[in-house]
């Protein structure tokens, strides 16, 4: 009796089970399909973008090249600007520094021209004048240091001394004749060749005391080419300033002056500057 329910027990047991595991399968198998089917569906998108991406990818590596390429063309034209601009600064800096070389020479010849026509017109002077005293064109007055003869005589000879060349000698002369006989109608003239003598010799204070000292002669007809030399000496010791200070000075002072156009070329010059 036992044995037969055990039985009956088991095989129901075993028919339950039999259906729970035949459930569990069919459900498994029904799951199994929906993951395969999942899975296809994935392999079948996986397979477009795999074709997709091997269209695409030769297009991409010629626009890779493509940039590549561009990028390197660019780099070249940049550092073929960079060359260019680092040449047309150097150029830049040459043009500069020959252009104030050319400024300085141009300063130099300047003032070398303006020794040389004062030389010119200084020689030129100097023989009018020996040529007027020697047609006795200069009224002799009666001094008691020196007759004017003599005076005459050594002022001629000094002239002649600076027309050679021999300016210490020249010196001697000139200031000899101005210490002898202030009063003399030749002792401005001599007190301006004089100054004349030191400026040739580039000795250019000394020259400004002297030319400043002409115009301590009254009625001197040698006052406004003392103020033009002024002018010149101030110039040649590099006294730009005082230099125009001087050259306006004649323009202001000497409108009738012969020396008056030189006078405004000088501060012409030195306004560029």
């Amino acid at each position: 009796m036992i044995n037969n329910l055990t039985k009956s027990i088991l095989s129901f047991i075993v028919i339950v089970l039999f259906t729970f595991v035949s459930a569990q399968n069919s459900a498994t198998k029904r799951e199994m399909q929906r993951l395969n089917a999942k899975i296809d569906r994935q392999n079948v998108r996986v397979d477009s973008l795999d074709t997709q991406i091997r269209m695409l990818l030769p297009e991409l590596q010629n626009a890779l090249k493509a940039n590549l390429k561009a990028k390197e063309q660019t780099d070249s034209v940049a550092i073929l600007l960079i060359n260019r601009i680092n040449m047309m600064q150097n150029k830049m800096r040459l043009i500069e520094d020959k252009t104030a070389y050319i400024d300085s020479v141009n300063f130099e010849i300047l003032a070398q021209l303006v020794m040389i026509e004062n030389k010119i017109v200084t020689l030129t002077n100097s023989f009018t004048e020996m040529y007027n005293l020697k047609n006795n064109r200069v009224n002799d007055n009666i001094s008691a240091k020196i007759s004017p003869t003599e005076y005459k005589k050594i002022y001629i000879e000094a002239l002649s001394s600076y027309q050679n060349g021999k300016f210490e000698k020249a010196v001697t002369g000139f200031s000899g004749l101005v210490m002898s006989d202030p009063g003399n109608d030749l002792a401005d003239n001599s007190q301006y060749w004089l100054a004349e003598c030191y400026y040739t010799m580039k000795n250019y204070k000394r020259a400004v005391i002297e030319f400043e000292k002409v115009f301590t002669f009254a009625g001197t007809d040698k006052d406004d080419d003392a103020q033009l030399k002024l002018g010149h000496c101030h110039r040649s010791m590099g006294n730009i300033d005082k230099a125009r200070e001087e050259y306006q000075r004649l323009t202001d002072y000497f409108p009738g002056s012969e020396f008056y156009e030189k006078a405004r070329e000088s501060l012409k010059q030195l306004k560029v500057q």
